[in-house]
């Protein structure tokens, strides 16, 4: 279904959770997994309103954006490329719960930061 261009969104989001995970191209980055932190915000399609008696199956939990991370990236898969991962994810969400209309991940590489700079990626997906 075509998001509509005033369709009604809801933001859910999670940020800093931190996972290790096998990524990597470089020869010291392959044997080990790598520290990450990830960040994603998923968009819904929202119901007209939200009462006070409205019950959490209207919206979805936010525990379901960390497990994501947590439980759905599979720990024995060596992802080449961060990017595989932000997509793993987002797949994870789409699969989920057909009214996520639009997710975004962001992934910082903890590993390669010196300065405290975050250095890493954010990609946004929609459904198709």
């Amino acid at each position: 279904m075509m998001p509509h261009m005033n369709e009604d969104l809801l933001r859910l989001e999670v940020a800093d959770i931190e996972v290790s995970l096998l990524t990597g191209v470089l020869s010291e980055e392959t044997k080990l997994p790598q520290p990450l932190r990830v960040s994603i915000a998923a968009d819904l399609r929202a119901p007209d309103r939200f009462a006070p008696e409205t019950p959490l199956s209207a919206s979805k939990n936010y525990l379901d954006l960390k497990r994501a991370v947590t439980e759905g990236v599979p720990r024995d898969v060596h992802f080449g490329l961060i990017e595989a991962i932000a997509d793993h994810i987002c797949d994870t969400l789409f699969m989920q719960d057909d009214r996520v209309r639009r997710v975004e991940v962001k992934i910082v590489k903890l590993a390669i930061a010196e300065a405290n700079e975050s250095i890493g990626l954010t990609m946004v997906r929609h459904a198709r």
